[in-house]
């Protein structure tokens, strides 16, 4: 088909064919951004914690006034939530992934680098703490028991220094702090504090997702109390159970101690819901928002093309007359659509790369993949082929004795 003959109608048309051109430009500079902000969101809301989710409920108390002797409340506590029928484990820790707040600490592989080589989430556990979450050991060994310390240490420096303490480190950390080689064994440092690293696990991630690298984290066996920052973790023998033993829980500790404050009582899978309840609320945001932006550029296309429809018909019933078909018709409408579509396209691209620039310098938003923009031109074409294909078929209808007729 030639083009020549459309871009002369065009011509005559600047100002719809103009504003035509910023809507599907602009469209696909907000859907490629959307589109690749909703695929980010999806991936951070499938990432895997490294832990046994389905299995696990997790209490948070506060004490109330001066606490005397906040350890052995602490141990009283576990003797008795582990009675409860459906429990397996129990343990304390302080704090877990996909959380608000963070302990975080800096690790270096010698006492004078200036710079540490790496930060990470700082888990303080229990025993049994690697059992009970569900983690898996890829090197090395879980702490033996006479390496756990009570959360007195953190307060004598000069004490923990020379404890040259076991840490288990996740196996991101493992891989920065020692590329080349076998990371079990070796020493590392937090501040001037030696640290041996025992074991490696597959995955923990950061309690937040604040930081870039979300899976940097260090477990150390030290074992905080429920006054300060501890919190029950109760892994579940079933995992259909888990409101029951929560609310049996809730009671057994209640008992022991009614002046106490409950700051957080959930199952992990609920906890993590929480937390990304956000990410939901903009996912679901942005695809409507998308969806009613595709819509009105559609209802544009459509709206132009009944337009030039009615405006031509009288040209339209002269090429019937001379000779054309409907198959020509129809590919007129659309081949002008698709020139309408694809400047705006390339407009659309670059406005999408700036908008994606701006983005990265406002809120720290990844670069945008260049896969995602002719991701968006695809749609929009097909969104433009789709949109004028009905008052395209309906000027080929158009019997040449009528269109001829028409003032």
């Amino acid at each position: 088909m030639e083009i020549r003959p459309i871009l002369s109608t065009l011509a005559r048309h600047r100002t719809a064919a103009a504003l035509i051109v910023l809507e599907i430009a602009l469209s696909c500079a907000i859907i490629c951004n959307a589109l690749f902000i909703v695929t980010q969101r999806m991936e951070t809301l499938n990432l895997a914690s490294g832990l046994d989710e389905d299995r696990l409920i997790e209490i948070g108390l506060s004490g109330i006034g001066q606490q005397t002797d906040a350890d052995a409340r602490t141990a009283e506590d576990l003797a008795a939530l582990r009675a409860i029928a459906g429990v397996e484990r129990v343990v304390v820790s302080n704090q877990l992934p996909f959380q608000n707040g963070s302990w975080n600490t800096s690790l270096a592989l010698s006492p004078e680098q200036e710079v540490p080589t790496l930060n990470a989430a700082q888990y303080m556990v229990s025993e049994g703490t690697l059992a009970a979450m569900g983690l898996t050991l890829v090197a090395g060994r879980d702490f033996a028991a006479d390496e756990y310390r009570s959360s007195d240490v953190l307060s004598k420096v000069e004490e923990m220094a020379s404890l040259r303490s076991a840490i288990i480190v996740s196996k991101a950390v493992a891989d920065k702090l020692f590329p080349d080689g076998d990371a079990i064994g070796k020493t590392v440092y937090m501040a001037n504090i030696p640290l041996t690293i025992v074991g490696v696990v597959d995955t923990l991630l950061r309690p937040n997702m604040m930081s870039s690298n979300r899976t940097h984290s260090v477990v150390f066996p030290i074992r905080m109390n429920f006054a300060n920052g501890g919190r029950y973790l109760i892994r579940v023998t079933d995992p259909a159970r888990r409101a029951e033993v929560l609310e049996q829980a809730l009671a057994t500790l209640d008992k022991n101690d009614p002046n106490r404050l409950v700051w957080r009582k959930l199952t992990y899978t609920e906890g993590r819901a929480k937390y990304f309840a956000n990410d939901r609320d903009m996912i679901g945001l942005l695809l409507i928002v998308s969806g009613l932006l595709l819509l009105v550029t559609a209802l544009g296309i459509v709206g132009l093309a009944s337009f030039w429809v009615q405006q031509r018909t009288k040209q339209i019933g002269i090429r019937r007359a001379l000779g054309a078909t409907r198959g020509q018709i129809l590919r007129y409408f659309q081949t002008e659509n698709f020139l309408l579509a694809g400047i705006g396209i390339v407009i659309g691209m670059l406005l999408a790369y700036l908008l994606n620039q701006w983005l990265m310098g406002r809120y720290e938003l990844p670069r945008l993949p260049l896969p995602y923009l002719p991701v968006g031109a695809l749609v929009l074409w097909l969104l433009g082929q789709l949109a004028v294909f009905g008052p395209a078929r309906r000027a080929a209808a158009i019997p040449p004795a009528v269109a001829t007729r028409s003032t």
